[in-house]
Formats: C-alpha cells, sequence, structure tokens
C-alpha cells in the first residue's frame, strides 16, 4: 500500500498558536517511516546558534520572516538572511547563526538522522568508562552537540546551560 500525501501544519496557523516571545523549535516532522526532519525555529532578537559543524547530513534553511547572517568558518564570508533566502549548510561545514533585530523565524530540512549507535573504542581498550557527555546533549530538544563546549543548540538554538 502506497503512503498517501497529506498536508503536515500550516504555519501561519501554527504560529498563531504560539506566544509570541516563545523560541527554539516550534514544530518538528515526527511522522513515523519518514526519511526527512524538518524543524520550524524561531530565535529572538539578537540570539545566536554558536559555530559548530555537522559532520554527516547537508541542511536546507528557508527563512520565513525577520534575519540574521550566517558567520562561515575560517574568516569566510558572512552571508545576510531576509525573508525567502534559501541557504545550503553543506555537511562539515562550519557555521554560526545570529537572529537580526527583528527575530528569525527558518525551516530546516535533512536526511532523517541516522540513529545512534554504540561504537567499540578505537586502538586499545584501556578499561575505564568514558566521558559523559550529558553536558552536550540539548535540554529542549536533546539533540547531540557535536561540539565539546556548545553554547547553542545547533537544531532548536536554544541556549545550553552554563558550566
Amino acid at each position: 500500500m502506497n503512503a498517501a500525501p497529506r498536508i503536515l501544519a500550516v504555519l501561519d496557523e501554527l504560529l498563531a498558536a504560539t506566544e509570541p516571545g516563545e523560541r527554539g523549535a516550534l514544530w518538528q516532522l515526527a511522522e513515523p517511516g519518514r526519511e526527512l526532519d524538518a524543524n520550524l525555529v524561531r530565535l529572538p532578537p539578537g540570539a545566536e546558534v554558536g559555530e559548530h559543524q555537522e559532520d554527516v547530513l547537508d541542511v536546507l534553511l528557508v527563512v520565513l520572516e525577520g534575519g540574521g547572517s550566517v558567520r562561515t568558518a575560517g574568516g569566510g564570508p558572512v552571508l545576510e538572511l531576509e525573508p525567502s533566502t534559501v541557504l545550503w549548510l553543506p555537511r562539515t561545514s562550519r557555521r554560526a547563526l545570529a537572529a537580526g533585530p527583528d527575530g528569525l523565524l527558518y525551516l530546516t530540512v535533512h536526511r532523517r538522522r541516522p540513529g545512534l549507535a554504540i561504537k567499540p573504542p578505537g586502538g586499545a581498550y584501556e578499561g575505564g568508562e568514558g566521558p559523559c557527555a550529558l553536558d552536550r546533549v540539548c535540554p529542549e530538544c536533546g539533540r547531540l552537540s557535536q561540539d565539546p563546549a556548545p553554547v547553542f543548540c545547533s537544531r532548536c538554538g536554544e541556549r545550553f546551560p552554563e558550566r
């Protein structure tokens, strides 16, 4: 049996139902059996998603409201974001995102993340337990940051607790 297309969200209605100051992931694609992930994210004015790198997935970012900028690694160009901008964030690219004075509302779309797997340690096993990574798990959306000292979540924009 083939899956049937269906409307999952009407963004204007979804946004009208959220509090004006609500930030982070306002909506996520959560359908079972999907091959895509998508997130609707709102950052308040001046908020940032700290520099990070996505090693596994390309991400497409579509600006819906507000504006801001993306700073690329290594002194690369600063890319200005405004409504209707479509930005490709290739895997392995380092970037930081900053909301402008009107905040930033954007939609991200990418392949579904592979599930977490336990891998044997590389090299010789010396015993003991590996370091705890709980301080790298976003308290809002649960994403594990690849950054060893994250400040903001690369998925939802939530600030990590101070260390």
